[in-house]
């Protein structure tokens, strides 16, 4: 077996694994932190496949922040299990038979599928690459570039200023 084979291995049971507890775990902060774990395994896929950019945003949009939102509405909804309402039965039976069918689905799709035959067209320039993407962005398309930053930072400014709180005058 190559290494490549075994890191893969490694990181879809670290996916598979992580996936299945975030679902399953009754602790939401657990869950969130699974979670986590699982953007981080999915950015090493991401490697594997030589997409180092995608990798890199996947980890600060995802892992980042994301989760940070999720955490802290997490902790804004102070969830606590004596709150936590109990599921009938036929809810999760429903839940369990709707879950085999998509899985069904899903192994039906993938039985049938054929595979892409053909010849691949190499031309040897890597256009995953950061210094190819950054050239590109920074030299063609610079005025873009920064017009979006300039509408973010707008955005940013303009969400601060709505949720600033008036103070009241006595």
């Amino acid at each position: 077996m190559s290494v490549i084979l075994i890191i893969f291995c490694v990181l879809a049971a670290i996916t598979l694994s992580t996936a299945f507890l975030t679902v399953f775990s009754r602790n939401p902060i657990h869950s969130a932190i699974y979670l986590v774990i699982c953007f981080f395994s999915i950015a090493g896929h991401y490697l594997l496949l030589n997409s180092q950019f995608l990798a890199i945003v996947h980890i600060i949009v995802y892992s980042g922040a994301i989760m940070i939102l999720f955490l802290f509405t997490i902790m804004l909804m102070n969830l606590n299990k004596e709150n936590e309402v109990y599921k009938p039965r036929v809810t999760r039976l429903a839940a369990v038979i709707l879950f085999c069918l998509t899985c069904l689905v899903l192994i039906a799709i993938f039985m049938n599928s054929k595979p892409i035959v053909g010849e691949y067209d190499a031309t040897g320039e890597d256009f995953q690459s950061i210094k190819k993407l950054g050239n590109v962005l920074l030299n063609e398309y610079m005025v873009p570039f920064e017009y979006a930053s300039i509408l973010l930072l707008v955005a940013m400014i303009g969400a601060v200023l709505l949720s600033k709180k008036e103070k009241i005058e006595k």
